[in-house]
């Protein structure tokens, strides 16, 4: 209470003021903001008349030193830094996640694009019929007992004086209750059967089974007609025709592709009787399918940057994906062939990207059967088991999917991502194809096929390259051609001279062989033909394009287109 001059109460309180400073320090805590034009917003006073806040030297505050638990009030508060740092981290850190799981998925798929497939031959596609019991014809038939008492009566209670009549026991409460619930459960399958035999007895029964027997003739039929339809593919497969042949292979391709139904990967079929050759298109998956990154880190300054992977790894583990992939087609056809109608596959894998006029070729196979009967093209035991830790990244040199892919003369391109391609070993375009369409492989089979037709027998293959062959053959005396050959076959625009015809001389020497045999699909020479005229040259044949063409119609009746 404060007092006038008189010492009488003048009805006010005396509130005791707090220590300078203390609201300032309170709102400070609250996070209140100070005006910047008041040196003290909370009472009013001025530095000077505030203890610590004299002139330069009086005081606690001299020297340009702040009490403890003060702050500089132009300073930014360092929790703001660290929770933006710690914000910054958190964020690398799920982005860091997202890349590993863009890993985990290829790890994934690489597993399961080295899964083996199942042979979709013509056997496993037979359906079977096996006939559906009619619903009625269960246990509660028509022939079923009526319920009897009997099977439902309790047992009596024991008596416990011998001598006493069944009087005694109508007294026992339990048994009484148990012969009420025996009556109730007699007369419910009492009222159950007689409904039974009531429904059975009924048209619309007889009507409902009718129905049943109908559906079964047509599933029977059903199967039936689908297993002749079959019957009929297989036999046209026999006789190589086309459709029948790439029907057969594009089913089972599909069926290889189950495993990674996530993953597009289509591959069509184009077969060619004349070399009984199997051409598969195999589309490639994208090239980001594969990461990038190996994930991210923060730097000292906040960012958050990209950690890359080499290039070099990344190229390795799409080719990886694409060796599986190739291989897997490559089995499932050869594994569909079971009549033994293929000489060989080739197998052209091409990546079209959106917005490519073309598309390119990255990866091209030409195996013929005895080829793809020597590799293992997937292995028995559990595909790819990681080894020293390495996992699926392992070094491409040690990769089994590349290094069977090598073994079959597999053409791979070294760097996908800087669209390098290769050339593909044949391509599947013209319904008749000409000798430049045709892959090694073919054109080798061609000429075998022709010759050995033809008469020449023990047939030998000594070299082999993409534009041709040297071989050696025998002949029956009493065949078209007799006696022992080395033959020289080649394919390509440029005309054939005389000096192939002397070295063709010089190779039948060596070998002790009777004649020669220089074929081309395209021409020969003038010099060339006057060569052959001369007697030191006359055990040299020469057949030329149009002689190949005339050939194939005879012997394989399967015309050759004429190009180059």
């Amino acid at each position: 209470m404060q007092y006038s001059a008189d010492g009488r109460s003048d009805g006010t309180d005396t509130v005791p003021f707090p220590q300078p400073g203390f609201l300032a320090s309170v709102f400070r805590d609250l996070g209140a903001d100070q005006d910047p034009d008041s040196d003290d917003p909370v009472d009013g006073r001025t530095a000077p008349d505030r203890p610590g806040h004299g002139a330069a030297g009086d005081g606690p505050s001299a020297g340009g030193t702040t009490g403890p638990g003060s702050t500089d009030p132009g300073a930014s508060d360092p929790g703001d830094g660290i929770a933006a740092h710690a914000r910054a981290a958190a964020l690398a850190h799920h982005r860091t996640l997202t890349v590993q799981a863009e890993h985990d998925r290829l790890t994934d798929l690489l597993r399961r694009a080295a899964l083996p497939v199942s042979a979709m031959d013509f056997e496993s596609q037979l359906r079977h019929y096996e006939p559906r019991p009619y619903p009625g014809d269960d246990a509660a038939t028509t022939d079923e007992p009526e319920p009897r008492w009997a099977d439902f009566a309790p047992a009596e209670p024991p008596a416990a004086d011998p001598e006493a009549g069944p009087s005694r026991r109508l007294l026992d409460s339990g048994y009484q209750r148990e012969l009420a619930q025996a009556r109730l459960a007699h007369q419910r399958a009492l009222r159950e059967w007689r409904t039974r035999r009531a429904e059975a007895d009924r048209p619309a029964a007889d009507e409902s089974r009718r129905a049943h027997e109908e559906a079964e003739e047509a599933r029977a039929r059903a199967v039936r007609e689908y297993n002749e339809s079959l019957e009929e593919c297989r036999r046209a497969y026999r006789l190589a025709e086309p459709a029948a042949v790439e029907s057969l292979l594009e089913r089972a391709l599909a069926a290889a592709e189950t495993a990674t139904q996530d993953l597009a990967a289509p591959c069509r079929a184009v077969f060619r009787p004349l070399t009984r050759t199997a051409v598969l298109d195999l589309d490639l998956p994208p090239l980001d399918l594969v990461p990038s990154l190996t994930g991210y880190r923060l730097a000292p300054d906040g960012d958050i940057l990209p950690v890359p992977r080499p290039p070099a790894d990344r190229a390795t583990d799409y080719l990886r994906l694409v060796a599986r992939l190739a291989l897997r087609a490559l089995q499932a056809a050869d594994a569909v062939d079971t009549d033994e109608i293929l000489a060989g596959v080739v197998l052209n894998g091409w990546l079209r990207e959106p917005g490519a006029a073309e598309p390119l070729c990255l990866l091209s196979v030409d195996a013929d059967r005895d080829a793809l009967a020597r590799t293992r093209l997937l292995p028995p035991e559990a595909p790819y088991e990681e080894r020293d830790g390495e996992g699926v990244y392992a070094d491409a040199e040690q990769d089994e999917a590349l290094v069977r892919l090598r073994q079959l003369g597999a053409a791979v391109t070294p760097d996908p991502y800087a669209r390098t391609v290769v050339q593909p070993a044949a391509q599947a375009g013209a319904a008749v194809p000409a000798a430049p369409d045709l892959s090694a492989n073919e054109f080798a089979q061609l000429v075998r096929d022709l010759l050995t037709r033809g008469g020449l027998a023990e047939w030998s293959v000594r070299l082999r390259g993409p534009d041709g062959l040297v071989a050696t053959g025998e002949g029956s005396p009493g065949s078209a051609l007799p006696g022992r050959w080395v033959v020289w076959a080649s394919r390509g625009a440029t005309p054939v001279g005389a000096e192939q015809i002397m070295t063709l001389a010089e190779a039948v020497a060596e070998e002790s062989a009777e004649r020669g045999l220089r074929l081309t699909t395209g021409r020969f020479t003038d010099e060339a033909l006057d060569l052959t005229a001369e007697e030191s040259h006359r055990h040299i044949h020469l057949i030329d394009g149009d002689g190949v063409r005339e050939l194939a119609r005879t012997h394989l009746g399967l015309p050759l287109a004429a190009g180059l």
